[in-house]
């Protein structure tokens, strides 16, 4: 059993940065896959980012690519995504999750574990 606590969500003025953070629980972080999913009002919840356990694979949605940045610390159990020059339409609740590893990160595969999600506002 593993917990997922998103943290970093708030309001930022468009062309601004931010960063998010998710601490998990158990000794189980560094053998999954983290990943980074957004969902909006009337949207389908979107994958973001995804990272392996080693971090030497990585996806970005084309969406943010070039933006943002998903990073892991394996040792302090957490994953981060830097985002930067925030578009108003990167507004969404933010989730983080784990998966089973692979070898290249994709965003295919079921979810096994869900954080509570974070609110990013973006103001134009």
């Amino acid at each position: 059993q593993v917990q997922l606590v998103e943290s970093g969500g708030g309001l930022v003025q468009a062309g601004g940065s931010l960063r998010l953070s998710c601490s998990a629980s158990g000794r189980t972080f560094s053998t999954y896959n983290m990943g980074w999913f957004r969902q909006a009002p009337g949207k389908e919840r979107e994958c973001v980012a995804v990272i392996n356990w080693s971090s030497s694979s990585i996806y970005y949605a084309d969406s943010v690519k070039g933006r943002f940045t998903i990073s892991r610390d394996n040792a302090k159990n957490t994953v981060y995504l830097q985002m930067n020059n925030l578009k108003p339409e990167d507004g969404a609740v933010y989730y983080c999750a784990a998966a089973r590893p692979t070898i290249v990160a994709t965003c295919m595969g079921s979810i096994d574990y869900w954080g509570q999600g974070t609110q990013v506002t973006v103001s134009s």
